[in-house]
């Protein structure tokens, strides 16, 4: 394989990401929350070398609105806890990247550093963490701590209205994610001594308090949790304005955007650019890879994907709508796609299966045998952690003590 590496990873969630899945042939409702079900998925995608999952999660049941809970009985309703999930799956996974989302809106720093971590260590290197603001005002009541911003039926039409109006929780998911960060440092590399003819198990000059004092919440330290193998497990967001571009910039490893087609993917590229540089991020010592989200239907018989879309939007009772493009297609087709677009400087793409495990299949046996026959993707795993995947290079604890 000549240049750099295709990044390709798959979002998990539910029967899959078209509302009406769960009414396809072969898929399995009456098995969504069994541990079996999402081990099968987790393993189909390790079995095509791909570099990580994530689980969606949420603070309220899911919904055909995305600001608002809704009383519909005709699509999936009910999930599990993502880290919980993540965590189940990593002693039956040896090299894929699991990635579960938190909410960071109404969930304590110290209680997500603590899970990803342990997360880490279950996998043995494999943790990553998306963090994810409250869209939707209900889910507060849950918490009953705070209330927050209630988007409008006519904001949910733009991103960019959106993101201004749920602006003021992206400086506190920043700080989260710092607070995060710094509690995985707050135990260096070798604070574990473990030498019991001495007695000693810590150094504890090796274990720092963090003394994180931000606008919105302070943390004293240290972690419970010693440092994980990846000492820090990669970032990832899910961005489609100029706050979340900003937020991403300044807080991940990597950012998924969505754009819809190859000029959306430069002008894009463009925007989170101009974020970073705003930041003063220098993306030599820490990189800041892009992917594109899509929505895919695959069938190899050319027609077939756009076809089985029809009958599961008619079901829905309306056609697919989507934050990310939505792709009907053979693997080859799609294969020509993802190609395209890398031209415009994607580093990978997050694809989202409409029907599981059907479209994921779709990608293990059809597009990553087509993108291997194109000299683009990998033929076997060649490191164990996700960091490693990715070509991000594991960094020290900031309160190492130099020499």
């Amino acid at each position: 394989m000549t240049g750099a590496p295709l990044h390709l990873a798959v979002a998990l969630d539910g029967a899959g990401w078209h509302p009406a899945a769960w009414r396809a042939a072969g898929a399995r409702p009456g098995e969504l929350l069994s541990a079996a079900y999402w081990a099968g998925l987790v393993a189909e995608a390790e079995r095509g070398l791909l570099d990580y999952v994530t689980f969606e999660d949420a603070l309220g049941l899911q919904s055909a609105a995305f600001h608002r809970p809704d009383d519909r009985t005709d699509q999936v309703r009910g999930s599990m806890d993502a880290v919980l999930l993540a965590a189940h799956l990593a002693p039956l996974t040896t090299h894929i990247g699991l990635v579960p989302t938190t909410n960071v809106t109404h969930t304590e720093p110290f209680h997500v550093g603590i899970g990803i971590a342990t997360l880490d260590h279950a996998s043995r290197g494999r943790a990553g963490w998306r963090p994810q603001i409250s869209s939707r005002a209900a889910d507060a009541r849950h918490f009953g701590r705070r209330t927050t911003p209630q988007l409008t039926d006519d904001e949910v039409t733009d991103p960019e209205l959106i993101a201004a109006r749920l602006s003021p929780l992206f400086p506190e998911g920043a700080e989260a994610v710092e607070a995060v960060r710094r509690l995985w440092d707050s135990w260096e590399d070798d604070a574990e001594i473990r030498d019991a003819a001495t007695g000693r198990f810590l150094d504890r000059d090796k274990v720092h308090h963090i003394d994180f004092a931000g606008t919105h919440f302070s943390v004293k330290g240290p972690s419970i949790t010693p440092r994980s193998p990846q000492g820090a497990p990669p970032v990832v967001s899910l961005a489609h304005a100029s706050v979340p571009y900003a937020f991403a910039a300044t807080a991940s490893d990597v950012v998924h955007i969505t754009p819809h087609d190859r000029a959306g993917v430069a002008a894009v590229l463009a925007e989170v650019g101009t974020a970073v540089e705003r930041t003063g991020r220098d993306v030599r010592e820490r990189p800041l890879l892009r992917f594109a989200d899509l929505v895919v239907l695959l069938d190899e018989q050319p027609g077939e994907a756009a076809r089985r879309k029809e009958r599961l939007d008619t079901w829905a009772g309306a056609r697919l709508a989507s934050d990310a493009a939505v792709f009907t297609g053979t693997p080859g087709d799609l294969a020509d796609l993802l190609l395209d677009w890398c031209g415009a400087g994607l580093d990978g793409f997050r694809l989202r299966p409409g029907v599981l495990p059907h479209d994921l299949t779709a990608i293990t046996r059809g597009l990553v045998p087509e993108l291997q026959r194109r000299g683009v993707f990998r033929t076997a795993y060649g490191a164990t952690t996700l960091r490693g995947h990715l070509g991000l290079a594991r960094p020290g604890s900031r309160y190492t003590r130099a020499g």
